[in-house]
């Protein structure tokens, strides 16, 4: 090999390092990542060499510490990652379990959730080192891979809860596998509803109210969040084989495949709808762990909304709900892209920041490293971005977090609405169809110019609502940092 191509390899290889260490921020999806990051910067948390840790779930311990729950079945306590240049010092307190999606701590414990069982863990004899586990729970059947168990912090009561997905897409071969369980404090399992798919997270909504994620497949053509009713169907019926092990909950008539979902809820009363949908692709492929955020305003403008990961996608996305005549519904929004591995589960940090982490173990992802622990920081700048949306009787409450000037904020061609239903089918996934183009008829925009309402000539329920707002400027003459907002439509107000 001549010195000049030597040389020209050699160059080469180092463009490619240099790229592949500067590489924290992959994959625009949404075409603003480079605008994303005056708002809210990307913080690598570094890990010792050899170090493997695909965080699947987080509690943030009384004493500030974080457990890091692992596909791996590892638990590791942390220090320092909530450090300006964080230079965390990890500890490993357990190892042995399987696929850990949960872990919420009570009275010196920490409980575990992974595949097969909720177990108790404990350090008995007080050197740093899990030595006792205890199985909680085990009231569910597990013989396939894919037969992920998701785990709750507890509510007031100190009950947990536990989503569990199906054997694959199409089979539920395990006891109770597509369905959700409470794990009462004296360990009593209590299946409370059916018809889940694949989840990919469980816990409460920013008004307490018990949801959970679903993935994309048969009987859901999009990701979404569904609120866990008791007794309810959440829409996949194949696990209602089940129920004769659940004599104090009655079975649902199977749903008609080939409908729509708001046209099935009239027939089949348990079915729960949709809360909010994440169009595919658009938004989220495949939903993962949510938080809500409760620092106070110490990460922006967004206190007590949604965070959600996305797999995929490696992306990072909010969410928005409210209930109308007793149903859940509400909006999703982008928010950050460009994560560099697949995200399976965030946690808000003491000081405010968004932890993400996850790996890119066993599905195609956009970010490019294999596993990742990293730090969402919000720089202090108020991005302007749409805040969140609201429905009314006849049409929407937009809210904003800078003030939108007057000759576009009162202009009704500002605000293009489109609309867009699935088909509820036992396929996987499945297209959007059903779309119109309601007419906006009127825009009217606050005093603080901090809030509009927009007047549509229909609302269409079982319809997730599209915004498009390029047109909108702040009075500083700014565009939005993300202009399409989506409002899942099951019920409309009365006048």
């Amino acid at each position: 090999m001549s010195y000049c191509v030597k040389i020209k390899l050699s160059s080469l290889l180092a463009l490619f390092l240099s790229v592949a260490v500067l590489a924290e921020e992959v994959g625009d999806r949404w075409g603003t990542e480079k605008r994303e990051r005056e708002y809210y910067r990307v913080v690598s948390i570094p890990m010792a060499k050899g170090q493997v840790i695909e965080a699947g779930a987080f509690e943030l311990m009384p004493d500030n510490r974080l457990a890091v729950g692992t596909r791996r079945g590892d638990i590791f306590f942390v220090k320092g990652i909530d450090e300006d240049k964080p230079r965390p010092q990890f500890h490993q307190f357990a190892e042995g379990l399987d696929e850990i999606f949960g872990l919420a701590h009570r009275k010196g414990a920490l409980y575990v959730t992974h595949s097969a069982e909720l177990t108790r863990v404990t350090d008995a004899n007080g050197d740093g080192k899990a030595d006792r586990f205890e199985t909680v729970s085990d009231a569910w059947g597990y013989g396939n891979y894919h037969e992920y168990a998701f785990g709750s912090k507890f509510d007031e009561k100190g009950n947990l809860y536990v989503a569990l997905g199906l054997s694959n897409s199409y089979h539920s071969r395990a006891l109770f596998r597509g369905w959700a369980m409470k794990i009462t404090p004296d360990g009593k399992s209590i299946p409370i509803a059916s018809g889940l798919r694949s989840p990919g997270g469980i816990g409460p909504n920013e008004h307490g109210a018990l949801f959970y994620i679903e993935s994309q497949g048969p009987w859901n053509s999009s990701c979404s969040l569904k609120f866990l009713k008791p007794g309810g169907f959440m829409g996949h019926p194949v696990s209602f084989n089940w129920y004769k092990y659940a004599p104090h909950l009655k079975e649902p008539a199977k749903p008609e495949s080939g409908t729509r979902i708001v046209t099935e809820k009239e027939k089949v009363r348990e079915l729960v709808p949709y809360a909010v949908v994440f169009p595919y692709i658009r938004m989220g492929r495949s939903i993962t762990g949510y938080v809500v955020d409760r620092t106070g305003g110490k990460f922006g403008p967004f206190e007590n909304q949604i965070f959600l990961g996305d797999f995929t996608q490696s992306i990072i996305m909010r969410a928005t709900t409210e209930q109308i005549n007793g149903v859940w519904q509400g909006a999703c929004y982008p928010f950050r892209e460009g994560l560099s591995t697949g995200i399976l589960n965030v946690q808000f940090t003491p000081k405010g920041r968004l932890l993400a982490g996850g790996t890119n173990r066993g599905w195609p992802v956009r970010g490019i490293k294999p596993f990742a622990l990293e730090r969402l920081d919000w720089t202090g700048r108020m991005p302007f971005e749409i805040k969140r949306i609201n429905i009314t009787p006849d049409g929407f409450k937009i809210t904003f977090t800078k003030p939108v000037e007057a000759k576009t904020g009162n202009d009704p061609k500002s605000y293009r609405v489109s609309t867009f239903t699935h088909i509820y089918h036992g396929g996987y996934g499945g297209p959007e169809v059903d779309q119109t183009t309601p007419q906006v008829k009127s825009a009217k925009l606050a005093v603080d110019g901090l809030s509009a309402q927009i007047i549509l000539s229909e609302l269409k329920r079982g319809h997730v609502h599209e915004f498009d707002l390029s047109l909108l400027r702040n009075r500083d003459q700014e565009e939005l940092l993300h202009r399409h907002a989506y409002y899942t439509v099951n019920e409309v107000p009365e006048k």
